[in-house]
């Protein structure tokens, strides 16, 4: 069987595996490139394969950079099922149709304003490419064994991360393959721990923090201190959020300081119709995260939604301390990137950032200081306090994730690390070869190896 990675190699986006075992064609992931636009050029260049010969895809989760090209997919011929948890479904069902609708209002936008360099320019997909995509969804229960062809067995375990996040197992004549997919953290402060792999003779393993330790601060105070500090002279504390997990992490965050009493009596706003519809599902899936009903209650009742596209304009127009929380979390695009416009110059202000920012992004460059961004062709001066915490992280990091390796029972013939920056995947690679004695590497984009499976 061969292996190729398509993507997140030596990168964090992109995620897509394409295994062939000579007859059959099965993807694993199949996301969105983000980031610095030499890798976001990639979505728009032919697939490596014509998906009209893939057979099936396997999905490890909702988020973007792991599902967000499906409908690009579907549109350029594939046919074949999409295999994924019901939550990984119907949270796509939310992501792939906003991610649609924002590529065609982005490109209508740069084409009536004319900061485009295309003519005219055009989304990377549509609506329809959207639904499409989402009718192929062929659910399958956690630990369930599905069949691939070819004599190859799958089931999907819970990794924690995301509602209905999973990692792959495949196996096929004795030997087994894992796909890590996101690896959740074990005392995450939603999602349960992630289940532990117990064999793998080959392993591809994310490495998006291979290299560092979360910090071990209180998430919670520095939002607590930020929103007192902002609120005392006269400001908008504005949190880009992804709009499924973070934004969630959030707004239970923001609960529980104003139940102690911790922060004023100050509006908050959730500005991302992605995050509320997503927010439901928390209530729904309830066996898959640690919140209470009461918990799942007080997270919505601590915000005020903002539905409409005039209500999230009129929040330009506050006379008064509040808190933002809008998509996206890097700052790439949606309605975040209208209040940073208006909430970037004003020193007043504070942005801050809750999760990792991969490179070539705005919140990258407003993290590493930056002082002017580029916004729908426009340079905005950046004269608010920028403040990026790390400790609402849904990713595992270097010591969590030879925590989950621990539970292998024999040692993989390979281990893959992708899904990680070149330092990350390499750091963690040395890691793993010094203290378990497993061979590892750091593949190539687009390398492609033989695999005994």
């Amino acid at each position: 069987m061969k292996l190729t990675f398509a993507g997140a190699a030596g990168t964090v986006t992109g995620s897509r595996y394409l295994l062939d075992t000579g007859e059959r064609r099965i993807l694993l992931d199949c996301g969105l490139f983000q980031g610095y636009k030499q890798l976001r050029l990639r979505n728009r260049a032919r697939f490596p394969v014509s998906p009209r010969r893939i057979d099936s895809v396997v999905l490890s989760h909702a988020h973007l950079d792991h599902s967000g090209y499906l409908p690009a997919l579907a549109r350029d011929g594939f046919r074949g099922p999409i295999h994924a948890t019901a939550a990984t479904h119907e949270l796509c069902g939310i992501l792939l149709r906003d991610s649609a609708h924002l590529q065609e209002d982005e490109a209508r936008f740069a084409n009536r304003h004319g900061f485009t360099r295309h003519q005219p320019a055009e989304p990377l997909y549509t609506m329809a490419d959207a639904e499409r995509a989402l009718r192929l969804f062929k659910v399958v229960e956690f630990g369930q064994e599905f069949d691939l062809g070819e004599g190859l067995k799958c089931a999907l375990q819970p990794a924690g991360h995301l509602l209905g996040a999973a990692f792959v197992s495949l196996r096929r004549r004795g030997r087994s393959l894992v796909f890590s997919g996101d690896v959740g953290r074990p005392q995450d402060t939603i999602m349960r721990a992630p289940v532990l792999p117990t064999e793998a003779d080959t392993l591809i393993l994310e490495s998006t923090y291979g290299n560092r330790l979360h910090p071990k601060d209180d998430g919670e105070a520095t939002i607590g201190r930020i929103i007192r500090e902002t609120a005392a002279r006269g400001g908008t504390v504005l949190i880009p959020s992804f709009a499924v997990g973070r934004a969630q992490t959030v707004m239970l965050a923001i609960a529980r300081l104003g139940q102690r009493g911790e922060i004023p009596d100050l509006p908050v706003f959730l500005d991302s119709p992605m995050a509320i519809d997503a927010t439901a599902l928390y209530r729904k899936y309830r066996t898959l995260h640690r919140l209470s009903v009461q918990e799942c209650r007080t997270m919505y009742d601590a915000v005020r939604i903002v539905n409409s596209a005039e209500q999230s304009k009129a929040l330009a127009h506050l006379r008064m301390p509040a808190v933002i929380i809008a998509a996206s979390g890097m700052a790439t695009g949606g309605r975040v990137l209208h209040h940073l416009k208006n909430i970037a110059p004003d020193p007043r202000n504070h942005i801050l950032f809750v999760g990792y920012q991969a490179g070539g992004t705005r919140g990258a460059h407003l993290v590493a200081g930056e002082r002017e961004v580029k916004i729908h062709g426009e340079w905005i001066q950046v004269r608010a306090a920028v403040t990026q915490i790390d400790s609402y992280s849904a990713h595992a990091d270097a010591d969590e994730l030879m925590h989950w390796l621990s539970a292998i029972r024999r040692a993989p013939s390979q281990v893959y690390l992708c899904h990680g920056e070149s330092d990350a995947a390499d750091r963690l690679r040395h890691r793993i070869q010094e203290q378990l004695g497993w061979p590892a590497r750091v593949p190539e984009h687009m390398e492609t190896v033989e695999l005994e499976l």
